[in-house]
Parts: structure tokens; C-alpha cells; sequence
């Protein structure tokens, strides 16, 4: 089985990938692993794209979808995979099914996971981690046992990503949407698309998710 995961930051895409390729055993591609395993293995598209990212520029359609395709060629793609930041855009998409159509390959199920963009900012802006180790913890929701103390490594000291304040946060959701909802208007013409309540907690969201693959 082959899938497209969508979901804005913070709704859970990362963790719900996890519990697919658990259950099911598929291989998890996200974007950015792609684009850096490619720049590693100095492929031509890797090279291109490092040298856009070193710029600080975007890297094209073209170029990503490339790297995408050669990542599918290999062996391990075979047995089912999970696509996780791409497409971004109906190009991209279009792309993808072509390519994709001469592999003998196709997407089977597209997964939305809906999420309300002013629980994100709260989601993710009372997000920090350990300065030491890198564990995550929730101003809310996943506080450490001991209040300043770290449950992994005991370190004193945490830190905040600068880019995760309400305002940065909104913004980065009003260009997902952007992106995002012709995409998903896109899969929901092919017939392939189905949304699941981001907002559900994590065991939940994982039965819907579950419960839509095993319609395919």
C-alpha cells in the first residue's frame, strides 16, 4: 500500500507515520530526509538541490520530484510507502502520479488529519526540549516528572525553537492552507482522499487512520 500523509504543523503527522510503518510495516519518506540523503550521495538532483538550499532558496518542483522519484526506484519502496511533506502542490502532484504510473506504481489512499489552527498555536507554541539531550516536552500537556529537571538526562536547561511563537506558528498555517487546499480538493476528485479528526488524542486518531486504510 502506498499513501500521501497531509496534515498542517503539529497535527501529528510524524507520530501517526510512525504508528502506520509499525502497523503495517510501510517505508516512511519525508521530504527532508530525501532531499539530504540525495545531497549526500552527491546524486545530480542532490547537488542541485544543496546548492539551492545553501542559498537559502527554494528548491523547484522539478527538482523534488526527481529526488522523490529516484528514492522510489529503489528496492525497499517496493513493499508500500508513506509520502510525508510532498506533494505540497497539484504540480507536484501531477508529477508524482506520472512518474509514479511508469513504475507501475500508484497512491492508494490519501490521509488528511484535520487539525484547528488555534489549538496548533497553542499545541505547538508551548513546545521545548532539553538543551542537552534533545527530549521533547508540552508546557501543557507533557511536562517534565520533575518540574526543571530533565526525565532523560537530568539536565537543568531546555530550550524553545525561535520559530515558535503564535505569530511565526499562524503564518506557517496560512501557507499550508494555501498550498495545501488544492492538493486536497485534487485527491478528493481522484477519490482517494479521506480525513480523519486531528483533534481526536493520539490512540484515536490512530484507529480513524486504521479504520480509512482498511477501506481501501
Amino acid at each position: 500500500m502506498n499513501i500521501i500523509l497531509l496534515g498542517p504543523p503539529g497535527a501529528g503527522k510524524g507520530t501517526q507515520a510512525k504508528r502506520i510503518v509499525e502497523s503495517r510495516g510501510l517505508l516512511h519518506l519525508s521530504t527532508g530526509d530525501m532531499l539530504r540523503s540525495a545531497a549526500e550521495n552527491q546524486t545530480p538532483c542532490g547537488l542541485e538541490a544543496k546548492k539551492l538550499m545553501d542559498r537559502g532558496e527554494l528548491v523547484s518542483d522539478f527538482v523534488v520530484m526527481e529526488i522523490v522519484s529516484e528514492r522510489l526506484d529503489e528496492r525497499d519502496a517496493r513493499g508500500g510507502f508513506i509520502l510525508d511533506g510532498v506533494p505540497r502542490n497539484v504540480i507536484q502532484a501531477q508529477m508524482l502520479g506520472e512518474a509514479l504510473n511508469e513504475k507501475g506504481m500508484s497512491i492508494d489512499c490519501v490521509i488528511e488529519i484535520v487539525a484547528d489552527d488555534e489549538a496548533l498555536v497553542k499545541r505547538i507554541g508551548g513546545r521545548f526540549a532539553c538543551a542537552q539531550c534533545g527530549k521533547g516536552y508540552h508546557e501543557e500537556f507533557k511536562t517534565p516528572e520533575v518540574d526543571g529537571v530533565c526525565d532523560k538526562c537530568g539536565s537543568t536547561e531546555f530550550a524553545t525553537r525561535a520559530d515558535d511563537t503564535p505569530e511565526t506558528i499562524r503564518n506557517r498555517l496560512k501557507i499550508y492552507h494555501g498550498q495545501t487546499e488544492p492538493l486536497v480538493q485534487y485527491y478528493k476528485k481522484v477519490g482517494i482522499l479521506k480525513k480523519v479528526d486531528g483533534m481526536a488524542n493520539i490512540d484515536e486518531v490512530a484507529m480513524q487512520i486504521e479504520k480509512a486504510l482498511n477501506g481501501v
